[in-house]
């Protein structure tokens, strides 16, 4: 291993032991949460911004596969747009990914967690029955803002996640208020999130089927999609040869013709924070 693998593997162990202690300091000390009247909320989760105002802002998502950030990338700044981009901490992890995390660092999109180790907290089939303890909860997320640390991200300016898998209930949002941690997720009614589909799977979709769906929500809904919170996988399995992110630039054209603004999810929110290293 060369030195900067070790001084690499020295900073996780030092950021989990800091951070461990954090939680044992912070884990019984109850914290509210204000809840914002222009937002839209579900299951104690931000899912929508200020639906009066037409403005939309993209969300990434990243665990296993990080084959279209540097299309992304290039496609954002290209078009003057910051994003927030969500990762496991194993998309962290991977020295393959650093460079892309510093690039997108230094052009000022936000950085947030998306669970350590992708967990699953609740049942598919019934959303109030919980897959994890609060332990499991906790320790996995400050699993993620360790190696968030280790990369250069502060922590404390990176406050708000996107459940893994999109999926969640009002038990880990409240648990996640209590460690001064907000929860987000994509505003429901396209199919962007299906980007990460593949041909084999029943619920498979193409890009062209989710362009035509995304435009057709907000052609045919009063609101359009004033405050969106619009989420696209920054990578895909590769039996996934139809990457729906190739269209983020003619979408954003898109959008644009119609008069929509784009604005980073936390400015979008009115939350007020930067983690740029």
């Amino acid at each position: 291993m060369n030195q900067f693998g070790i001084e690499y593997r020295k900073s996780v162990i030092q950021v989990i032991i800091i951070f461990a202690w954090t939680v044992v300091l912070i884990n019984s000390c109850g914290k509210q949460t204000i809840r914002h009247s222009n937002f839209t909320y579900s299951q104690g989760g931000i899912i929508r911004g200020d639906s009066t105002s037409q403005i939309i802002t993209f969300v990434f998502t990243g665990g296993d596969y990080a084959d279209g950030g540097e299309h992304i990338a290039d496609v954002l700044k290209n078009s003057g747009i910051q994003a927030g981009f969500f990762f496991t901490g194993d998309f962290y992890r991977d020295p393959d990914n650093f460079d892309l995390i510093q690039r997108l660092a230094t052009d000022g999109h936000y950085l947030g967690p998306h669970s350590d180790q992708h967990l699953l907290y609740c049942a598919w089939e019934n959303r109030d029955s919980l897959l994890v303890t609060k332990q499991e909860f906790v320790s996995d997320m400050v699993a993620n803002y360790a190696i968030m640390a280790a990369v250069g991200i502060n922590p404390d300016n990176a406050k708000y996640f996107i459940p893994p898998y999109e999926w969640y209930n009002d038990t880990i949002s409240a648990w996640a208020g209590e460690q001064g941690w907000t929860l987000i997720n994509n505003t429901p009614g396209t199919l962007s999130q299906a980007d990460y589909t593949i041909p084999s799977m029943k619920i498979y979709r193409s890009s062209d089927e989710i362009w035509d769906n995304i435009l057709n929500y907000e052609q045919n809904t009063a609101q359009g999609l004033n405050g969106f919170l619009l989420l696209i996988h920054i990578g895909t399995h590769p039996e996934r040869v139809d990457k729906f992110y190739h269209k983020l630039e003619p979408l954003i054209e898109y959008f644009q013709e119609q008069g929509y603004k784009f604005q980073r999810f936390d400015n979008l929110l009115q939350l007020n924070s930067s983690n740029v290293p």
